[in-house]
């Protein structure tokens, strides 16, 4: 009876993902005036002069695009000035907090009930759909989602005010019967990262796992935590176990260690992106990871060919624009009050019938400081096909440039903690450095005869010391990820001291 009653709510699910997948652009048009419609009651409208925007290109001319710093002034009205009515027509409770700037330690993105409903929840759903239609077999509902997310506390500001990760946020705000089948709520937001790690393994061994949700890097922590605390593998600790529905980092360097901490071919992985700004894509098919947009979530997108990425008055293209095979920065305006909003992302898409797509790095992620432009999806190719060739397993990486001397060329430093290290570390890069030319032309161009560019330089770390520097700048757990690639030295300067290797 439940298994009946859970695949007509998942066919229906489903239904909802075929009707904008049918209409596109007239999904994003309804989006479009929607979120005009809501936004000309906000001081943001008022003096952006929506009451005068009729379409997409007046919208263009009157609005920015803009980035965090753009956003900051019109949050501290909300979060300082206790104003409402500044970005969107509706109170704003909740404040996601990311990754942060230059100036702040943490970026607070606004959150309203509509974007929580009619996005993130709504998405949700959609990666539900999308997965059953896909395996009609799925029985995860049968059981518990293990779930490891961030920390949630209450803003000291006042007002009612909240901030926490967008994951804790989430839980805090599901449904009664939703947050049943998950992970208890006293246990997932707990603040203290190692004390949540050991209640999560103790609860998580005495229940039905059969799906697991969050990031690779975090999850994998805890995993490795249950196995060695019980001494069983994952398969027997949880016989019906099925899915892991994973964000937020490129799962391709984890791939080859989850199969071997699971090593069952019934384990399903199901790739998601969603962020603290919205829920974008779900894996679309058992084919590939590649996601599909989504495209009936209260989001107008709008993408920045890389030639306008550092420009100061950018062109954006819409949806209808979009070429497969060329890499875009994502724009957003959400019914969370974020207005042409660059949030950092680069994605490629890989189809446009219908809208395929896969994550390829950051704005600020790449190195181009010899003018060879990698990007994190290069890494992390070239990484998998290092650790094919030497049976190596790599945990996480960092990589920053060498620059110029006197006596040597440029050259890029890689930071690498292995799981199993190569027997032979020169081997290693001598792949690493293969495949990066095989994936980017214009690191090959550099590489030509040494000309600007040397061989990597890769310092294996040790296991854990990745874990010890993220601890040193209290950002363990939750959506706290690794930098993948720096066009500066910040980074890789600081482990390299934190860790007290030589320089």
């Amino acid at each position: 009876m439940i298994k009946k009653i859970a695949r007509t709510v998942f066919t229906n699910y489903y239904k909802s993902v075929e009707k904008f997948m049918a209409d596109p652009m007239g999904t994003q048009a309804q989006n479009f005036a929607y979120l005009i419609e809501h936004g000309r009651n906000t001081l943001f409208g008022a003096e952006n002069q929506f009451d005068k925007i009729k379409s997409i290109a007046d919208f263009r001319q009157k609005v920015p695009v803009s980035a965090y710093e753009n956003l900051r002034p019109y949050l501290d009205k909300i979060i300082v000035e206790k104003k409402q009515n500044v970005l969107w027509d509706s109170p704003v409770k909740w404040f996601a907090m990311s990754s942060g700037t230059t100036e702040d330690k943490s970026k607070y993105i606004p959150v309203t009930q509509q974007s929580l409903d009619n996005c993130h929840y709504r998405c949700g759903y959609h990666m539900l759909g999308l997965y059953a239609h896909n395996y009609p077999d799925a029985e995860f509902f049968l059981g518990k989602t293990l779930v490891l997310g961030g920390s949630q506390q209450i803003n000291n500001i006042g007002g009612g005010a909240f901030t926490g990760d967008i994951s804790a946020i989430l839980m805090k705000n599901l449904p009664f019967l939703v947050k049943m089948a998950r992970t208890p709520e006293d246990i997932a937001l707990l603040p203290d990262w190692e004390e949540k790690l050991q209640k999560l393994a103790d609860y998580a061994v005495k229940e039905d796992i059969r799906a697991f949700l969050g990031v690779p890097s975090w999850m994998l922590v805890l995993l490795k935590k249950i196995v060695e605390d019980t001494g069983k593998s994952i398969p027997e600790l949880w016989k019906n176990l099925e899915v892991f529905f994973h964000g937020g980092v490129s799962f391709t360097p984890f791939r080859e260690q989850y199969e071997k901490l699971i090593p069952t071919e019934k384990m399903r992985y199901w790739e998601t992106y969603n962020a603290s700004e919205g829920f974008f894509g779900v894996q679309y098919s058992i084919k590939s990871s590649d996601m599909l947009l989504l495209l009936d979530n209260e989001i107008f997108y709008e993408f920045l060919p890389v030639g306008e990425w550092e420009k100061e008055h950018p062109q954006a293209i819409t949806l209808a624009d979009v070429e497969v095979g060329k890499q875009y920065a994502l724009i957003i305006s959400t019914s969370g009050g974020l207005w042409r909003y660059k949030i950092g992302d680069t994605i490629e898409f890989t189809s446009t019938n219908p809208y395929l797509f896969r994550i390829t790095g950051r704005t600020k992620q790449f190195i181009n400081a010899f003018g060879e432009e990698l990007i994190v999806d290069n890494a992390d190719k070239a990484l998998a096909e290092a650790c094919k060739v030497t049976g190596a397993k790599v945990t996480e990486y960092t990589a920053a440039p060498v620059y110029f001397g006197e006596s040597h060329n440029g050259a890029h430093e890689w930071l690498i903690e292995f799981e199993t290290k190569p027997a032979d570390l020169e081997q290693f890069v001598q792949a690493l450095d293969e495949n990066l030319k095989k994936v980017n032309s214009d690191y090959e161009a550099k590489r030509s005869y040494n000309l600007s560019l040397n061989k990597p330089v890769v310092r294996a770390l040790e296991p854990g010391d990745f874990y010890k520097w993220m601890e040193s700048r209290k950002k363990l757990g939750g959506q706290n990820k690794v930098p993948k690639l720096s066009n500066d030295r910040k980074y890789v300067d600081n482990i390299v001291e934190v860790l007290g290797l030589k320089s």
